[in-house]
Formats: structure tokens, C-alpha cells, sequence
């Protein structure tokens, strides 16, 4: 299913075939994106809403930033409103209920502050405003909304240390877990440690933000499902958390010390950019595309019988292209190539002024 939208409305179509010579911006996984003219797209499996073509509009605005989670999507416009739409059984919609919307609705308790960040888990959303504050909302079990205890929220509710320790650049919310980089190359996370996914070694968990340090200032993150990645502003790569495999594309004797950063080494090139998947890591560097970890559904983009990879492989397919964004589902992928400036490649924000085309990596079904 595919849901378009034009600066005045958006119609959901059965079919994405007629999208594939189309110039996108942005995307999130799974999967949103939208065009240079301000059109939002999203297509895949819907329990909420019918799938037969329908309409919404967003008056007197246009669509800026989107985020997925597992079952509910984030949407910033041009004028800094947050829009949220989707399964809603833990609050993560931070609407002030557990009621499930079925199509974007303005969070009216955020009217005050101008949204310039958004990042969703699995059932909690992370916001960060133009004034810095950030705030967070949806499930709390392992304490991913950083408010120093384990409790649901309905509402965002503001995440009152990073008062002091921002402003923000970049948020990352993974499965029961969160992070957030701010200006200064500072990582912060907090949320599920189990797998050792927020990197804080031996803690279960973490219900309030603690600093992640690798001795050198940071310029990405990533949270997947049950492990991490960051990238430094040297364009070296660190993952940590689940080590099954291969999604961490350590070697083996680095695998012991899974619970805290460490540094991947098969990779020749400096990394802009890394996204977590489920069970897969997706890199970006200067030269293209590398994937590794569980690749059954065809998410790495090696081929047909390429189902694990545990070393860092690159995709060839983006060996002579200029990419500049990549992105993961639980078990899909998704690049966009074009050309970005430096600054465009860290801070996420869309021009319209350059050609980029999408290209997806996903499960296929016969």
C-alpha cells in the first residue's frame, strides 16, 4: 500500500511500482518517504485502517521529517507541528491516551514548542523542540524514556536532563531503547541493556540518559532491535549488543566484550553513516554500501543465497553511485543516492534541490 501526498492532500494507492523513477528527500524505515513537491508516501501491512484508497490533508503545511516505529509513525512539518498516526497500545503517540489513530493527528500539547527531531522505537517516541528541550512518550518496561523510572507515559513528558547537557543533533530510538548525540559529539543512551545494547557493560538497564564514550567526539547513532552502532567524527565504526549473527561485524575475539563499544576493523573506509536492523547493520562510506548480519529476507543485498554475512561486505549494486542516506526495518533496507553536502549527510535535513532515488532491499513474497 502506498499512501501520496501532495502539499494539499495524500491518497493511499494499492501500488508502489509507479514510484520508482520519483526523487525522494527523505525516508524512514518501514517504510515513509516523501518528494522534493512535499508528497508522503508509506506503504506496507496495515491493521489499523482499511486498504482501499482514502485521503487526508495537512492545511497550511508541508511534510519536513518522518520516523517509523513497529507500528506507528511520526510526521514534523514545515512549521515545527508533530504529527502522529498508528497503533497506540503503550501511549507512544503521546496523545494523552491508548486509543489507536487511524490518520495523522496533531499533537496539540506540544502547540507551544516548534518539533525539530523525532525518532521511534517499538512502542515509545522520542521529540526534541527548537527550544532543545526534549521529551519523550509510549512504553517505559527498561526505562527508554529516560524519566528515571519504568512507567508509561500517554503524554510527552520532558526528559529534564538534557536541560543542561544539550542542544541535540541527532535522536535514535531502537526496540527498548534510546539515544541521544548532541552538538558537541557527546552520546547519551539509555533503556534496555540486556544484550548490552546501550553499551553500560554489566547494567540491566538504564532509566535515566548516561554518556557512551569511545575517547572521540561522535557525529552518528543508530539503535536497532537488540544492538547499536556509533560512527566518530574520524569515520570509525563501533557496535555493541546482540552478538548473534554477525550484526556487529566484530571479529571473534572481539565478541567477548559485546556490552561496550567496540571498534570494527574489516571496514577499509572512513563511515558517515550506519542504521541497526533486527538482525543486520547497513554502512555507508566514502566508496558505497556495506551490509552484514542475518540476511534471509534478502536485506543485505548480496543475492539470493547470501542468508548471514559476519564481516562488513559491499553491496555492489552501489559500487559506482553516489549514496547518501541509508536506513533499516526489522528485515529490510533502503538507500537513497544522490548528492548531499557534508553538513546535509549529518543533520538529515532535506533540500529540494538535488536529485536522489530510492532504492529497496526487502523480503520478497511469492
Amino acid at each position: 500500500m502506498v499512501l501520496i501526498c501532495t502539499r494539499s492532500n495524500c491518497t493511499f494507492f494499492p501500488s508502489v511500482t509507479s514510484l520508482l523513477c520519483l526523487r525522494f528527500p527523505l525516508f524512514s524505515c518501514t517504510l515513509v518517504f516523501f518528494l522534493e513537491s512535499g508528497a508522503v508516501f508509506t506503504f506496507g501491512k496495515s491493521k489499523f485502517a482499511e486498504n482501499i484508497p482514502s485521503k487526508f490533508w495537512l492545511k497550511n503545511d508541508v511534510p519536513l521529517k518522518i520516523a517509523c516505529g513497529d507500528e506507528h509513525t511520526a510526521l514534523i512539518t514545515e512549521n515545527g507541528k508533530l504529527f502522529m498516526f498508528g497503533s497506540n497500545n503503550w501511549g507512544q503517540l503521546g496523545l494523552g491516551s491508548k486509543v489507536t489513530v487511524n490518520k495523522p493527528t496533531c499533537v496539540k500539547a506540544l502547540k507551544s514548542q516548534k518539533v525539530t527531531l523525532v525518532s521511534c522505537g517499538r512502542n515509545h517516541t522520542l521529540i526534541c523542540t527548537a527550544q532543545g528541550n526534549v521529551f519523550a512518550a509510549g512504553g517505559n518496561s527498561e526505562g527508554q524514556l529516560g524519566l528515571g523510572d519504568c512507567e508509561e507515559r500517554t503524554s510527552f513528558h520532558r526528559i529534564r536532563f538534557f536541560d543542561s547537557h544539550g542542544p541535540i543533533r541527532m535522536l535514535s530510538a531502537g526496540s527498548n531503547t534510546s539515544a541521544a548525540l548532541t552538538d558537541s559529539g557527546k552520546l547519551f543512551m539509555w533503556g534496555d541493556n540486556g544484550e548490552g545494547q546501550i553499551g553500560l557493560g554489566k547494567e540491566s538497564h538504564a532509566s535515566s540518559p548516561q554518556e557512551v564514550g569511545v575517547g572521540r567526539p561522535i557525529s552518528w547513532v543508530s539503535c536497532g532491535y537488540y544492538h547499536s552502532a556509533l560512527v566518530t567524527v574520524d569515520g570509525a565504526l563501533y557496535t555493541f549488543g546482540e552478538r548473534d549473527s554477525g550484526k556487529l561485524g566484530l571479529s571473534t575475539d572481539q565478541l567477548t566484550g559485546h556490552r561496550v563499544p567496540q571498534k570494527v576493523k574489516t571496514i577499509g573506509r572512513p563511515v558517515s553513516q550506519v542504521a541497526c536492523g533486527g538482525g543486520h547493520t547497513v554502512v555507508l562510506t566514502d566508496d558505497g554500501v556495506y551490509t552484514f548480519g542475518l540476511g534471509q529476507y534478502g536485506q543485505l543485498g548480496h543475492g539470493t543465497f547470501i542468508f548471514e554475512s559476519r564481516i562488513p561486505r559491499q553491496v555492489e549494486h552501489f559500487q559506482k553511485g553516489r549514496v547518501c542516506r541509508v536506513d533499516c526495518g526489522e528485515n529490510h533496507t533502503a538507500v537513497v543516492t544522490g548528492n548531499l553536502s557534508p553538513l546535509e549527510t549529518h543533520t538529515l535535513t532535506p533540500t529540494r534541490t538535488n536529485t536522489r532515488y530510492i532504492c529497496i532491499i526487502q523480503r520478497c513474497q511469492t
